[in-house]
């Protein structure tokens, strides 16, 4: 007796007695390309009812508003310089940017676990591995934009105000640099917390008080250092909040000033904060991958 062949793992079309597909299969790397651009489109309600695009537009018209009227300010005063400094945005308006990765991390995952559509995902072909990467760095790529936009807005307005595009261009540069390091932190912290959770309300709650913690702890051990006279401290305090731990490898690896209340001490500050990223990402990864081995099909 024959056994019947094994289909290839690249692609499965399940027999319900409808009509046979014959044509090309798209393999998982496909599935994983469409999961990841309809959560980056979701981040943004795109593809939602309007309900959804609420919030998340919102948050983008208060993100690129006050970068819009920099542009002006720096158009009508004939002003020599921005008002206020690429990096300096980043860290001014990193509260929308925390309310908006708090929105968008739980529709997404948790959405998904409550909902029990992760057993449809893993049925096959893709893999557990391939989901946790779609939807980490969908959910990445739209905090990133959501903090690069309004950095080109501002550009383009320097530009038009005739600013010097010598002393314009290294510093949007860096400030995109360290957008991509905060977007890569923030959201690997989000998503970790919302996959904890099916409840997305409970997701949305703890990420924000995640974030406003670190932060307010980061905050508080700087400036203890800082009126102690202990500035190595202090610069190491900033390691506690994605946003200042991006802020200080902005500066140590891309130069240029920082923004954190104290740079990281010398280049050997440079390397700690950047092994300490690096370490707080796979340690968001280690602990999704958990997470979802634990997920039943």
């Amino acid at each position: 007796m024959s056994t019947p062949a094994t289909p290839p793992r690249g692609g499965v079309i399940h027999d319900l007695g409808f009509r046979h597909y014959d044509g090309p299969r798209a393999g998982s790397r496909a599935i994983a390309q469409a999961l990841y651009f309809d959560t980056l489109r979701g981040a943004f309600g795109l593809g939602r009812t309007m309900k959804s695009k609420i919030m998340p537009g919102i948050l983008f018209f208060a993100m690129v508003f006050p970068a819009v009227v920099v542009t002006i300010v720096v158009g009508v005063d004939n002003r020599f310089d921005l008002p206020v400094d690429y990096n300096e945005y980043l860290l001014t308006t990193s509260a929308l940017t925390s309310l908006f990765i708090a929105g968008a991390a739980p529709a997404s995952v948790s959405r998904d676990l409550r909902f029990r559509v992760v057993a449809l995902y893993f049925s096959r072909p893709l893999q557990r591995v391939e989901y946790v990467l779609a939807k980490y760095l969908a959910l990445a790529s739209a905090l990133f934009l959501m903090m690069a936009i309004p950095l080109i807005v501002m550009y383009a307005g320097a530009l038009l105000a005739k600013l010097s595009v010598g002393s314009q261009t290294p510093n949007f540069t860096r400030a995109l640099g360290g957008a991509a390091v905060t977007a890569l932190l923030v959201a690997g912290i989000a998503v970790t917390i919302a996959a904890m959770t099916p409840r997305r309300g409970i997701g949305v709650a703890a990420i924000i008080v995640s974030l406003i913690v670190l932060a307010g702890v980061a905050g508080t051990v700087s400036q203890v250092g800082l009126e102690n006279g202990a500035r190595s401290t202090a610069a190491y305090g900033q390691l506690i909040s994605p946003y200042t731990l991006a802020a200080g490898i902005e500066h140590a690896v891309f130069g240029g000033p920082n923004q954190a209340d104290v740079p990281p001490p010398g280049a050997g500050g440079g390397l700690v904060f950047t092994l300490v990223a690096i370490a707080v990402l796979v340690a968001c990864l280690g602990v999704l991958m958990a997470r979802y081995r634990k997920v039943s099909i």
